[in-house]
């Protein structure tokens, strides 16, 4: 009896096993093949998407790296002789000319030592005065055979040795009247000064290393910046071209704040350097701004954009619009078939240049052709789909 009794449950049990899964088998059927779990005003064969069309467009190709200003000159004045500071012309932050007098150093020990070299001179010029006339008789005597040839001789050496003397003489003149104008230091080029290093009435020296103020130049300044190495190629080409045909604009770039939302300036590209860092794999390159407002200063840190090329007639479309899968990347073209109705096709596209708002297709999609671009979870390749929004292609950046 307890033998029977067990069976009986057990039977019991497998059919209640069954009867669930054929419950669950149903509800899974009813859901997949016919639409019983959509919710009201959904159906499963048409979900809704919103849809962008393929636009042909001119689109920049910028090449980002992290830059900073450099002064297009930057020199440390400092005093070519050693005295007393007895005076400065400038003012701390001032912009100066080249040959703008800056500072004068106590000129009167220069100026005694000019007019000692100036007295030698005088002196040892007399003294090649004199031996030239003394030759010039001595020249006729030594014709009529009055005097030996060899006192005719030793004169003409002694002139010559006075003409070496008075040359000599010549140069410490110029070399005091060179230190005497050294007393007078003046601004070896034009910008904006920067803090003094020294006041008046301190002893300076040629080999002080502070010197007495810095000139930077900032209108114009530079940029510093870096590119990784496999964008080199396209920098190169772009500089050969230019070289090939110099009616072609230089490249230009962009200098953007540190959170990249303030455009700063825009410049042109001066150079690339001749070799890649092996120890970084990136190269530096400098271009040059007109910086006439004054938004760039030096060692300010800059996010630099370069543009290296105009992509034509682009085929570009939102960059959400682009998915990738096993096969790579692909997007959902949307088309209508013989019975009008819109149906979602998976296509294969080759992406270019992306920026976070439009996307360039180099290969597989063409102008004019509309993509899904949200509602994408739901599709399937084949699918029919109902469009509830057609958006705008993002315009490309425009170029200054």
């Amino acid at each position: 009896m307890k033998a029977w009794a067990q069976r009986t449950t057990g039977r019991r049990r497998i059919y209640i096993w069954l009867a669930l899964a054929l419950a669950a088998a149903l509800i899974i059927w009813r859901l997949f093949f016919t639409g019983g779990g959509a919710r009201p005003g959904m159906s499963m064969d048409a979900p809704p998407v919103r849809v962008a069309t393929a636009l042909a467009q001119n689109v920049p190709h910028f090449l980002n790296g992290l830059g900073t200003v450099i002064p297009s000159s930057d020199v440390l004045v400092k005093s070519r002789v050693d005295g007393q500071l007895v005076r400065l012309h400038f003012q701390e932050g001032q912009r100066v000319k080249a040959g703008d007098l800056l500072a004068e150093i106590d000129p009167r020990p220069f100026q005694a030592a000019l007019d000692e070299a100036q007295g030698n001179l005088a002196k040892d010029q007399a003294q090649l005065d004199n031996a030239r006339r003394d030759l010039a008789r001595y020249a006729k005597l030594a014709k009529g055979d009055f005097i030996a040839a060899q006192q005719y001789e030793t004169q003409r050496a002694l002139v010559r040795q006075y003409e070496g003397t008075v040359e000599a003489d010549k140069a410490a003149v110029d070399s005091a009247r060179l230190q005497l104008d050294y007393s007078r230091i003046t601004a070896p080029v034009g910008g904006r000064l920067g803090l003094r290093n020294v006041d008046e009435g301190n002893q300076i020296k040629s080999s002080d290393s502070d010197g007495l103020v810095r000139i930077t130049e900032v209108s114009p300044c530079d940029v510093l910046f870096t590119l990784p190495e496999s964008q080199v190629p396209l920098v190169a080409r772009a500089l050969r071209e230019r070289e090939e045909n110099p009616s072609l604009p230089p490249l230009p770039v962009q200098a953007w704040d540190r959170e990249q939302k303030h455009l700063l300036a825009v410049g042109s590209l001066l150079s690339l350097d001749n070799q890649i860092d092996a120890a970084t794999g990136t190269v530096k390159l400098k271009a040059r701004f007109p910086n006439q407002d004054g938004a760039l200063y030096p060692n300010q840190f800059v996010n630099a954009r370069l543009m290296v090329r105009m992509l034509k007639d682009a085929v570009t479309i939102p960059a959400s619009a682009v998915q990738l899968g096993s096969r790579g990347s692909y997007v959902y073209v949307v088309s209508k078939d013989d019975k009008g109705d819109e149906i979602a096709h998976v296509r294969e596209v080759t992406p270019g240049i992306s920026t976070d708002r439009l996307t360039v297709i180099d290969k597989g999609l063409k102008a004019g052709e509309v993509v899904v671009v949200d509602g994408l979870d739901r599709l399937r390749d084949g699918i029919k789909v109902k469009v509830a929004a057609t958006v705008e292609t993002p315009q490309a950046e425009a170029v200054e």
